[in-house]
């Protein structure tokens, strides 16, 4: 019944992963490559999130 109340966890997901690819695309631009392999990991497990909960949305 309130579920248009219901924020999106995927979203909140989504501008966290945004905010680290970008992070990371800073850190390669200054040459920090350390940085960026940190940052691209973090990236890639909260991309990995979001893949498990838009598969059991779509179930």
């Amino acid at each position: 019944m309130f579920s248009i109340f219901k924020s999106d966890p995927t979203k909140k997901l989504r501008k966290e992963y945004d905010a680290k690819v970008e992070q990371g695309m800073q850190a390669q631009r200054k040459g920090d490559i350390k940085s960026y392999a940190m940052l691209s990991a973090e990236a890639e497990k909260i991309w990995s999130e979001i893949e498990v909960l838009e598969a059991k949305k779509s179930k």
